[in-house]
């Protein structure tokens, strides 16, 4: 028996365990029928979640809490980074958590514990006019620089990591001291980060500042791209919001971003050519400002978010399926590009910019637009090819191709497969993010409308 049924069998039996009177109630036959019917889907996504959670849970740093950036299986960590952490994949992993809390993986109580390191460990590490930077070192909290002139404020990764937090302190809304505090300390960061100032007083947002380089990166955020989420968050801000025209204007490029663009046969809505010179980006753009900001009705003058997303992730499985280049293993049970590991390093991967790599996250956090081709994948991942899943899940990337894959993970990719299951299962962490009274405002400052 492959590792993945293993585990699918193993779930199953849990659950049958629980309920002797079902359990007497059928026969083998009829149990084993009931199994492969009805419950070996929901049984995998339990595996799969429960697996990538523990990225977050029992794998994180232990001094922070945080993600850290990398976990590499085969211990070759470059610059011998193993505790280099995170922000925007901690903020994933802290919407990860909530869903181990639901799914019953973790006590309620242990991850209010967490809650309260990883809020100890923010307080005091580096910030740069209220916003974090790409990386910390997890001992420490000091700054590890991204690349040469990225060693101060990400406001990007800041987005990330913000909408984690909101999102817990909508969860964590019990009335006991340390629900409390969680809260109150997470208001505190929130209305820290000067989103305003990242403007540089013009209309658009930049992505970086530097204490020693200043604004040298120079990197004005237009849409489209993962970046969504950036200025929602810095119009919803109770402290230093921007005005509405810097989405309109910057963002939104006066309207510009809309598209009429027609790729494989679906509809791209808005623009990818701006930031990516190519009709469509990588799938990650569908998935990180979704995890908490809930696409369905979601619309402004520019577009349809879910049509936008659903579409998409279309894309990327008809290219699979099609295979323009022919590469082996391609089809409609195993498809999904984006940025992640390769063959030749880190790099991403779009259908006109296709090397043969499939990425597991893409297709896995794209459950809520195309459940029966990501139900399709994660069959095949996990009863076909579980020699390509480990302890924390699926790994990062292979080629079958080229014979290629690392025991390797990266927090960016493993933290929005929960997360995503969690939204398409239950609308869980939506809910949760959507319900913060300075989303709602935010929204409507913004124009957009929202069911």
């Amino acid at each position: 028996m492959k590792i993945g049924q293993l585990l699918i069998s193993v779930v199953y039996l849990l659950l049958i365990s629980c309920d002797p009177t079902t359990k007497s109630a059928l026969t083998n036959q009829e149990i084993q029928q009931q199994k492969e019917a009805d419950l070996s889907e929901d049984s995998l996504l339990n595996v799969v979640q429960r697996q990538t959670i523990n990225y977050f849970w029992e794998n994180a740093e232990p001094h922070s809490g945080m993600a850290r950036e990398r976990t590499h299986l085969d211990g070759d960590y470059p610059q011998n980074d193993k505790n280099v952490v995170t922000s925007g994949g901690s903020g994933f992993g802290i919407m990860a958590l909530i869903v181990g809390i639901e799914r019953g993986f973790i006590q309620r109580a242990d991850a209010i514990d967490r809650m309260i390191v990883i809020l100890n460990f923010l307080e005091t590490a580096d910030t740069f006019h209220g916003a974090f930077p790409h990386w910390w070192y997890g001992e420490s909290g000091k700054t590890k620089a991204f690349s040469q002139k990225d060693d101060g404020g990400d406001l990007v990764e800041t987005a990330f990591l913000m909408q984690g937090l909101i999102t817990a302190r909508q969860y964590f809304n019990g009335e006991d001291e340390k629900e409390l505090e969680v809260r109150e300390r997470i208001n505190k960061l929130w209305k820290a980060v000067q989103w305003n100032w990242y403007t540089k007083e013009e209309e658009i947002l930049y992505w970086h500042w530097s204490p020693t380089y200043g604004w040298d990166m120079n990197f004005a955020v237009r849409g489209y791209n993962e970046c969504l989420i950036m200025y929602l968050l810095a119009a919803s801000s109770p402290t230093y919001p921007i005005d509405p025209a810097v989405y309109h204007q910057g963002w939104a490029r006066n309207g510009e971003i809309t598209s009429d663009i027609e790729f494989l046969g679906f509809r791209t809505i808005l623009d990818h050519y701006a930031d990516n010179n190519s009709p469509v980006g990588p799938l990650f753009w569908s998935h990180y400002s979704y995890l908490g900001l809930d696409p369905r009705g979601l619309k402004d003058r520019y577009g349809d978010y879910w049509m936008l997303n659903v579409n998409h992730a279309k894309i990327h499985h008809a290219h699979c399926v099609q295979n323009p280049n022919d590469f082996k293993g391609y089809g409609g049970n195993c498809w999904g590009l984006t940025s992640s590991y390769s063959i030749q390093g880190y790099s991403g991967h779009q259908p006109d910019r296709d090397i043969g790599v499939i990425s597991p996250t893409a297709a896995l956090s794209s459950f809520p637009y195309t459940p029966e081709e990501s139900m399709n994948f994660l069959k095949f991942l996990y009863l076909e090819a579980d020699t390509l899943v480990g302890s924390y899940g699926p790994y990062d990337a292979f080629s079958l191709e080229d014979q290629w894959y690392q025991p390797r993970y990266l927090a960016i990719d493993q933290g929005p497969i929960p997360v995503m299951i969690e939204n398409y299962r239950t609308g869980l962490l939506w809910k949760l993010f959507t319900s913060a009274p300075e989303v709602k405002a935010g929204l409507d400052r913004l124009g957009f409308s929202y069911e």
